[in-house]
């Protein structure tokens, strides 16, 4: 009996050995495993961070002037305005990090933030490049599209979230050439492109960064909810004599979208800025004439304020006279007055 006992705790103690050897052994490999996921994971919530930077604000003009002196093109009419837009639309594409709005990898996967950014630039590239193509350079409504622009601006239509076959970014980059290639022959010293610098073809594009404007403002002042009046009317409403039942409807951004329409709001300020700054040049005989040239630069001030640093480490959302601060609430302030000071310059542009 003696013997089966000392044999039993011979084995007791020869497995419980061979199990803290395999421990010992195996913790070596998940400490190092362990320690290349917390650097790499530490290395991503860096390299987001960085990522995440929104561009410094550029000299328009200056700008212009290096790249016709580049390029030795002349610095006609409508120059500063397409290279601006070229400039725009490249930062999306050359920023750090690159275009991250159809990353599928972190860190990019894992950012929302300047996504939401770059889709604010990207509005108003969209919407100056038909401006370009409808409006900018043509003399009247019958007359024909510029070749490169009636290719270059669907391209910029193109789905911001695709990631292959094709990519955004190659979509994007050929609008770019095509800006390019009007600009090319808008500068040759016997032009072979138009672009006209009226008051009408202005305040035409106007109008559609009003429209942009007035939603973002709503948009952003909806993060505390409001209570507004439904203003769809059903067809049998619609009839004269009659006042229709109005009904309310309580509006509320979800929480979890606040951040993005804070940043997309940053990004259509950010593009819009520069824009304004080459339409002053290149329409400065028109606004001078209108006396609205104050009109533009006020504009300019009021959507460069959007860009000052967010010191919060998060888009704050207190009530409007509530404790905590409300990003969104302040930047809807700027956002009101410039669309209010747009307006009043498409006033001053149509009258006579």
């Amino acid at each position: 009996m003696l013997d089966w006992k000392n044999r039993f705790a011979r084995l007791g103690r020869s497995s419980g050995g061979s199990a803290t050897t395999a421990l010992r052994d195996r913790n070596p490999l998940w400490s190092a495993v362990a320690v290349v996921v917390g650097l790499l994971l530490l290395a991503a919530l860096v390299l987001g961070w960085y990522w995440s930077r929104e561009p410094a604000l550029f000299p328009v003009q200056q700008h212009a002037r290096q790249a016709a002196e580049a390029s030795q093109r002349q610095l006609v009419n409508g120059y500063t305005t397409v290279e601006t837009l070229k400039r725009v639309a490249s930062t999306l594409l050359d920023k750090p990090g690159g275009y991250l709005s159809n990353d599928i990898a972190p860190p990019g996967l894992w950012l929302d933030n300047m996504p939401s950014w770059e889709y604010g630039v990207l509005v108003q590239v969209r919407d100056l490049s038909r401006a370009l193509r409808k409006d900018f350079t043509r003399s009247q409504s019958q007359s024909t599209e510029d070749p490169d622009l009636s290719k270059g601006e669907p391209l910029f239509n193109f789905d911001n979230r695709s990631w292959a076959l094709p990519a955004s970014e190659s979509e994007y980059r050929n609008g770019i050439r095509a800006l390019d290639r009007y600009l090319a022959r808008l500068s040759d010293p016997a032009p072979k492109a138009l672009f006209y610098t009226r008051a009408d073809n202005l305040n035409n594009w106007l109008g559609d960064v009003a429209t942009r404007l007035g939603s973002l403002s709503q948009r952003l002042s909806a993060s505390v909810g409001r209570v507004r009046l439904d203003t769809n009317l059903a067809p049998e409403q619609e009839r004269s004599g009659i006042v229709p039942e109005v009904k309310e409807e309580v509006v509320e951004t979800p929480w979890v979208q606040i951040d993005n329409v804070f940043y997309e709001a940053r990004g259509q300020a950010w593009a819009l800025s520069h824009l304004l700054r080459a339409i002053e040049v290149d329409f400065a005989d028109v606004l001078a004439k209108k006396n609205a040239t104050i009109s533009v630069r006020q504009i300019i001030r009021e959507l460069e304020a959007v860009q000052e640093p967010l010191w919060s480490p998060m888009v704050l959302n207190g009530s409007g006279y509530g404790v905590l601060a409300n990003h969104s609430l302040v930047m809807a302030n700027y956002i009101s007055r410039a669309n209010a000071a747009i307006i009043d310059l498409r006033n001053l542009l149509s009258q006579g």
